[in-house]
């Protein structure tokens, strides 16, 4: 896959992509109008910044280009691609398990904090992207 020129884009299949792990000074694009939902995203080499509605939903350290990015009842699922090991953080539902699943092997169950964030690793060096699903149990 390739980082998303456009910073942030909506995929036939009704997912966006976002994000560009590539570039060396910050870009961001707000107002993105996706789904009847408004978009901001924030990126660069060093960070990957997602709201929707004003609200928190993804973040990478350092920066990611994410691609097919689907949240939905039953949790979210995304391609991350990256140069360097990432630590992503995800906005869900606050006080909830889910399981996370990286690269086709569960990470195991995870407990949202109060804010609803959830955090996961993924390695990324060497391997150029990586798929996560967090389905809700």
């Amino acid at each position: 896959m390739a980082v998303v020129v456009e910073l942030l884009r909506s995929e036939s299949n009704g997912n966006i992509s976002f994000g560009n792990h590539e570039l060396a000074a910050k870009a961001k694009l707000e107002d993105y109008e996706h789904a009847g939902d408004m978009y901001k995203v924030k990126t660069y080499e060093a960070m990957t910044k997602l709201e929707k509605n004003g609200l928190f939903l993804y973040e990478s350290v350092p920066g990611t280009s994410v691609h097919d990015f689907c949240e939905s009842e039953n949790g979210i699922s995304f391609v991350a691609e990256g140069n360097q090991d990432a630590q992503i953080t995800v906005g869900a539902e606050e006080d909830a398990e889910y399981e996370v699943i990286v690269a086709g092997e569960s990470a195991g169950v995870m407990k949202t904090n109060l804010s609803g964030k959830l955090s996961v690793s993924v390695e990324l060096e060497g391997a150029g992207e990586v798929e996560v699903k967090i389905i809700k149990k």
